[in-house]
């Protein structure tokens, strides 16, 4: 039981505490900082694979890239407008960005610290990465024949002189600065952009009889063939620069007429987007980066020096080599047993029980198979979908595409807004559009968030829905990465509230009230408030009362404000927060009755899980949205009950007692807002959450 898991609560200590105070309070750009940097202690973790160590340190530059394009970006318009307002931690703006600038410095050079520390393991492996200088003759001719036939034709030096301007420099581009001398003496300034289309890391072959997988970086290969590039002159100096960008789409909604139009346009504008940080190398001369500050338009501090490679996040390249011995070991998603009897159809076995999938563990097979029969069924009328992240190739869409063709009633919601996902899901519904699927884009001024499938289905006399729900997208791929709940049910009520919700997105509706859903922007913040007060009666009145939330953030004030006021009423927490948490535990009078844990592993934690003690009779909520300001009052997000007895059971003893006595992948969080490994005695087993998930199923 879950309740057994933690200390018991203790009573409220008699301090008065102003809930408001700003020392209560962890700053959220600094709490996402602290999680990369969890990001990256898999990485220095030796206990894990040395190739999924390298994807752990590329994954922390990925999310130090998409922190700047939009975290900090943020953070420049707002000293920019002059805002001075502070946060809930009493950072003004400019302070938090001072504070951020400062963090996120230190913490890219730690992952160059790792990077350092992960080569020689890599090379006692056979896995080198060498410089250009290092190569012999043999190793480099057929890497300058591959720059002449391959790299050279796309390639395209920019000169900088009165009569040809600073070029632009787009997102996330690799580039190299370079100083280049005529005949006549004269030095100018020239870019040359490396193409994004071609990998970074080029095989050579070890030589010598060696065996082993060696690389050289592409910019390398590209600096020391400069010359094909300006015959006649001499390139002086060479360096490496990456640029990036502010990546925030501004949608007017008001003004659009087609929102399609609008965030295709944005999209295509976002790679012009102001400068926020430029990465260089520590040999760049100081005329090089004064060039760049003056013509790129920012200040010496957006500046960073850091050694190559600039932009490590293509160090992941490594991991697709076929070393499975330097990876996880590879395991089969079980296959639910309410869904295999080949005998019983899906919708017959929804019929019998709801259905509870826990992701990557069990397969997302079902997902597909219930939307690609349904396609199929000609019992089947209607089929509603939300899709937010559903990648490339996407058998999801797909099944609703053959649906469509079939003459069933399509509707889908895309969101656009996806962030960085508008190009595939334009595209998409781009795609629906064509077959008569009736799409649409979501509700004026706020994101549709939720995952949801409705098929209607005729069945003798009386129609019958059946709905998928879940914490994850519609996407196979995120299925294999992303840990997600999702359930099936027939349930009359949950299926009525998936109408009013469908009702809602794609028609004119003032329903205030559901059944069973909590829905934001309607009732999730006040039913999530309802529900946490409840406990604090529970409490008052001598009853049981305990919370565990798992999410994968905690930001919003009032909902931290009334985990504190729980708190101070003798209710014990256990919050699982994933990345940030700006709540500080065990404060004595505040927060002395919470424990807030992060887990970080081979999975990315992505369920969201809210249990309720509720005196006994316990209630289970699951759904897509986190405790932030913009998942409660700005996107559409469904929080669903789970009904069940059985798998109410499996999520409060399988689940979540399992997370919460994880000691190898745990960390947990100090008042001052630091992350410690789990505690456990030395006679203690060791528990690694995922890992026990995966070991169960494969025992079946």
């Amino acid at each position: 039981m879950p309740e057994a898991v933690s200390a018991p609560a203790r009573e409220p200590a008699a301090v008065a505490v102003e809930l408001g105070d700003p020392a209560l309070y962890i700053d959220r750009e600094l709490s996402l900082l602290d999680f990369f940097r969890r990001v990256l202690e898999e990485a220095q973790d030796p206990a894990n694979p040395l190739l999924e160590r390298v994807r752990f340190l590329s994954i922390v530059s990925s999310n130090m890239a998409e922190f700047f394009m939009v975290r900090v970006s943020g953070l420049k318009q707002q000293v920019e407008a002059g805002v001075t307002e502070r946060s809930p931690s009493g950072l003004t703006p400019s302070a938090q960005l001072q504070a951020v600038r400062k963090a996120a410095q230190d913490l890219m050079l730690q992952s160059r610290a790792a990077l350092r520390e992960l080569l020689p393991l890599l090379e006692k492996e056979g896995i080198r990465i060498l410089s250009y200088d290092e190569l012999s003759d043999s190793q480099r001719t057929p890497l300058d024949h591959y720059f002449q036939e391959v790299v050279f034709p796309v390639l395209t030096p920019l000169a900088v002189d009165p009569g040809r301007p600073f070029p632009h420099i787009s997102n996330m581009s690799l580039n190299l600065a370079l100083v280049i001398r005529d005949p006549g003496g004269q030095e100018r300034f020239a870019r040359v952009k490396l193409p994004g289309t071609l990998p970074r890391l080029l095989a050579v072959s070890p030589g010598g009889g060696e065996a082993g997988s060696y690389f050289v970086w592409l910019d390398q290969v590209v600096s020391r063939n400069l010359g094909s590039l300006f015959p006649g002159l001499t390139v002086v100096q060479s360096f490496p620069f990456r640029v990036t960008r502010d990546a925030e789409v501004s949608i007017q909604e008001l003004e659009a007429e087609d929102l399609l139009e609008t965030i295709e346009r944005g999209v295509r504008q976002r790679r012009f987007g102001k400068v926020v940080r430029v990465t260089v190398d520590p040999k760049m001369p100081e005329g090089i980066r004064d060039i760049l500050v003056e013509n790129l338009e920012v200040e010496p501090r957006d500046i960073y020096t850091l050694d190559p490679p600039l932009g490590m996040s293509d160090i992941a390249q490594l991991h697709d080599l076929e070393r499975p011995d330097l990876k996880y070991a590879p395991f089969v998603p079980a296959a639910q047993t309410a869904l295999e009897d080949p005998d019983t159809s899906i919708f017959a076995a929804i019929r019998r029980e709801d259905i509870l999938l826990h992701h990557p563990y069990d397969s997302f097979t079902p997902v597909v198979d219930f939307l690609s029969i349904a396609a199929s069924d000609p019992a089947v009328l209607a089929i509603k979908q939300t899709l937010y992240r559903v990648g490339r190739n996407s058998p999801v869409v797909e099944a609703l595409l053959e649906a469509a063709r079939n003459g069933k009633q399509v509707a889908v919601l895309v969101e656009l807004k996806a962030r960085f996902d508008e190009e595939s899901n334009i595209e998409w519904a781009r795609a629906l559009e064509s077959e008569g699927v009736h799409v649409v884009y979501g509700l004026l001024g706020l994101k549709t968030h939720s995952k949801i499938a409705l098929v209607v289905r005729q069945e003798g006399e009386r129609i019958r829905r059946y709905v998928h729900l879940s914490t994850g997208n519609y996407n196979v791929l995120t299925a294999q990465q992303y840990t997600d709940l999702g359930l099936f049910t027939c349930d009359d009520a949950i299926g009525a509230d998936a109408s009013d919700v469908f009702n809602y997105l794609t028609g004119y509706s003032n329903k205030r009230e559901y059944r069973k859903f909590l829905v934001a922007p309607i009732n999730l913040r006040s039913g999530l408030e309802r529900l946490i007060r409840r406990e604090v009666e529970h409490k008052r009145s001598g009853g049981q009362a305990h919370l565990i939330f798992k999410i994968n953030a905690l930001v919003d004030k009032p909902m931290i404000q009334i985990l504190y006021e729980a708190s101070q009423a003798g209710v014990r927490i256990d919050l699982i927060v994933r990345g940030m948490c700006c709540l500080r535990p065990g404060i004595p009078g505040v927060s002395e009755n919470i424990k807030v844990t992060s887990i970080v592993g081979r999975f990315l934690e992505h369920s969201r899980v809210f249990w309720f003690r509720n005196g006994g009779q316990e209630e289970i909520y699951l759904g897509s949205a986190d405790l932030m300001m913009r998942n409660l009052d700005r996107r559409v997000e469904i929080l669903f009950p789970v009904s069940n007895p059985r798998i109410i059971r499996h999520l409060r003893d399988d689940v979540l007692a399992t997370y919460l006595k994880d000691n190898v992948k745990a960390r947990v969080m100090s008042a001052d807002g630091t992350y410690g490994i789990s505690p456990h005695g030395s006679e203690e087993k060791t528990i690694d959450a995922q890992a026990e998930f995966i070991r169960k199923r494969v025992l079946g």
